[in-house]
């Protein structure tokens, strides 16, 4: 009975939105991703831009890392667009450009949970699998009203079950996308929109007058905040930029030099104690300007300091880019916005 519904009223109510109008598993899986952690009015644009420049899982697997990541900027999250390509690759490569039907098989590829796994194998493949994600969360919960923290561990085994028991086996597509329609556009976080909900005679929270108590949630681990000093060094209107490696955030982006600090800054003197060995040159330092982003579980504290240099040694001069050559290479957030603030 809720489950006709929710279908119901999907089909009537349905944003009119490109992946809903086919079942080609590498569009839905794309749809999936670029959403993840992202609205749809941000996502779609990218959506677009990723089905225009790679039509198949195989263009995006000849791609470059640096040109997904490049299509991807501004997204954040960056890890997504780094699976997004391996997958791609490992499909193209070793699945013969054939995405597997099954929510089993999904799952072991790359940067595929349950979540996507389950949009994926119903949507594409008309499996039974249930999805669960915020949107679910909120709706089974104030529905039910249910205590239990949904970011704990017995909190997603207790939604899991009950979103499985709910989920239509003749339309699981369309009621999977219902219920995630439903809170994304009516059970709203703050000030649902009860009136025009098609299962308020279901919902225990509307009866309660208790929306605002559910979700539960266990709480955050505290931000940490670190601070960060660019060099943003200049040699005939050329800039260095190099590209970040390892496990912390923004793999694989391009910024400027990079000198982090356990606290701000404005002494140049601690700073100097930090410079490359091949900056020793140097025509004028200019007065630092400052830039915040808040990450997840993070506050970046950053200060970019205009640095020109009358000489470059060779051995680094092709980490230097000029203006044309810089829009080409992927950067995080932090270092677009200096570019565009500067003219760059």
């Amino acid at each position: 009975m809720l489950s006709k519904k929710i279908i119901g009223w999907y089909q009537k109510n349905k944003r009119d939105l490109p992946w809903r109008k086919t079942q080609d598993p590498y569009k839905v899986w794309l749809s999936e991703i670029i959403l993840q952690q992202t609205r749809v009015e941000q996502g779609l644009p990218y959506y677009n831009e990723f089905v225009k420049k790679f039509k198949t899982v195989n263009d995006l697997a000849t791609a470059s890392e640096d040109e997904v990541l490049r299509t991807w900027q501004g997204l954040g999250y960056y890890s997504r667009a780094r699976n997004l390509h391996f997958t791609a690759q490992h499909v193209s490569n070793n699945l013969n450009g054939v995405f597997p039907s099954t929510y089993k098989e999904l799952i072991k590829l790359k940067g595929i949970g349950a979540y996507t796994a389950a949009a994926i194998s119903s949507i594409s493949f008309g499996e039974n699998r249930a999805v669960v994600d915020g949107n679910v969360y909120r709706v089974l919960s104030r529905i039910y009203e249910i205590d239990t923290p949904i970011n704990s561990s017995k909190g997603i085994k207790e939604f899991a079950t009950i979103a499985q028991d709910l989920i239509s086996p003749e339309n699981p597509a369309d009621y999977n996308q219902g219920v995630m329609e439903l809170g994304a556009r009516v059970c709203l976080p703050r000030n649902p929109k009860c009136s025009i909900c098609p299962i308020i005679d279901h919902c225990g929270a509307y009866k309660n007058k208790s929306h605002d108590k559910y979700p539960v949630k266990l709480k955050k681990q505290k931000s940490r905040n670190r601070y960060f000093n660019y060099l943003v060094i200049n040699h005939n209107n050329s800039l260095y930029l190099n590209k970040r490696e390892g496990s912390d955030v923004w793999n694989g982006l391009f910024e400027f030099f990079l000198i982090e600090t356990i606290s701000a800054t404005e002494d140049m003197e601690i700073l100097e104690e930090n410079f490359p060995s091949w900056l020793n040159d140097i025509k004028k330092i200019g007065n630092p300007t400052s830039s915040k982003q808040v990450l997840s579980h993070q506050n970046i504290y950053a200060k970019f300091w205009p640095i020109e240099i009358n000489t470059l040694e060779k051995t680094i001069s092709e980490s230097f880019y000029s203006s044309y050559n810089i829009e080409q290479l992927p950067k995080h957030r932090l270092i677009e916005k200096y570019l565009l603030d500067n003219n760059i």
